[in-house]
């Protein structure tokens, strides 16, 4: 997904689906271990969504922030 796309979610369902992402990351470090050489492609696609993910829920975070420090 594309982090315009990300924005308009809901914080659980962000968090929700990057536990996933990072459950799919493990599981291909994990198969890059026992030599099941998985497609190195996913396995980069998998960090670059992790690091987006991660990303728009700092954003939202901060932005919670700033709208406290206001009131």
């Amino acid at each position: 997904m594309k982090a315009v796309e990300l924005r308009g979610m809901v914080r659980e369902d962000l968090r929700r689906e990057l536990k996933r992402l990072q459950q799919e990351l493990f599981n291909i470090n994990f198969q890059w271990q026992t030599e099941e050489n998985p497609n190195s492609s996913e396995k980069k696609r998998l960090r670059k969504d992790i690091a987006r993910y991660k990303t728009v829920l700092r954003e939202m975070e901060l932005a919670g922030q700033k709208e406290d420090a206001q009131q």
